[in-house]
């Protein structure tokens, strides 16, 4: 627990994201995000295409307090809908109404999402909206709700460690859904804390939308839980139409090219842009395995500077604020 509130910290820490887009992949990011540009991204994407991997795009960002910051993120969503499109990419969006303006206004970040799924309806492009924290959990289904009344290119994610994501799920079984076991920190009265317990529910989960929903995505690099899937599926007629793995760009790239191999349908979240220093420490929080594997594939000298300066931060500012 020590270890994810440490990392947690240093995702919100806005010393070490502003150096974050100012030094970008010299710190070591490149190797689990897809480019800072769009032009990088769809390459990146196309390579996964290659070895039939579909992909999920990420504008990277996220708690936007500014009305001009919101508006330029869903132009350039737009531009990255309309880049998928013309390149022919196998690929859709997952974005989050953070960004596009949910802490600003809720009928103001409404309307940049309706902009943004209208474009790509038109294409025959399927948007996911990721869900955040709890504080913005309601309004996030709430936007769906309301969307859905003109829209079905639209689904979002269910997150194993909240209590009420089993009421959630039947709710919205009739959507496509990713299911995940959740990145942020929450409270005990509204989330599980121990690993088997939101492991168990994560399962509980899969297993529901697989036999009564419309589409599952399974997000994981546990290969336990995969192997679970596989045996489920096959015990239950569950054909491979009905469902998808998903990991994360940079994340197991053997076992997903595996996976794909093996005729299974596979989605890599493929997150791109400056703005990825939030997203690169949530990544720590949610399994320890994850710190192994960026241990070993990402991090640097730079980078190990880059965590000493959010330390520094965040013990000068739990020291100011006992001396006050």
């Amino acid at each position: 627990m020590l270890i994810k509130n440490f990392f947690i910290s240093l995702s919100q820490n806005q010393l070490l994201n502003s150096l974050a887009k100012k030094y970008g992949t010299k710190l070591g990011a490149r190797t689990i995000i897809a480019g800072t540009n769009i032009e990088e991204m769809i390459q990146s994407v196309k390579e996964l295409n290659h070895h039939g991997i579909s992909a999920t795009v990420d504008n990277l960002g996220e708690f936007v307090f500014v009305k001009k910051e919101a508006i330029e993120a869903k132009k350039q969503i737009i531009r990255v809908i309309e880049a998928i499109y013309n390149n022919n990419a196998d690929a859709h969006i997952s974005l989050k109404p953070t960004q596009l303006g949910l802490d600003i206004n809720y009928d103001f970040c409404l309307n940049n999402l309706k902009e943004i799924v209208e474009v790509a309806s038109n294409y025959n492009i399927f948007i996911n909206f990721d869900m955040e924290d709890n504080s913005h959990l309601q309004s996030s289904f709430d936007l769906i709700d309301e969307l859905s009344n003109e829209y079905n290119n639209i689904g979002t994610v269910i997150q194993a460690y909240f209590f009420q994501s089993e009421d959630n799920i039947k709710k919205y079984k009739n959507y496509r859904l990713r299911i995940v076991k959740g990145a942020y920190k929450e409270p005990e009265n509204i989330a599980y804390q121990d690993k088997k317990d939101i492991d168990r529910n994560f399962i509980q989960l899969i297993e529901y939308h697989l036999l009564n929903g419309k589409y599952t995505s399974i997000a994981t690099h546990d290969h336990h839980i995969i192997n679970h899937v596989k045996k489920f599926v096959k015990e239950n007629n569950i054909t491979k139409e009905k469902f998808e793995f998903q990991m994360l760009y940079g994340f197991r790239k053997d076992l997903q090219l595996q996976l794909a191999s093996e005729g299974f349908h596979f989605c890599t979240y493929v997150p791109f842009g400056s703005d990825w220093y939030g997203y690169f420490m949530r990544r720590l929080v949610e399994r320890p395995e994850n710190i192994n594997l960026i241990f070993r594939q990402a991090f640097n000298k730079r980078t190990n500077i880059l965590i000493g300066i959010g330390v520094g931060a965040i013990l000068l500012g739990r020291h100011s604020k006992k001396s006050k």
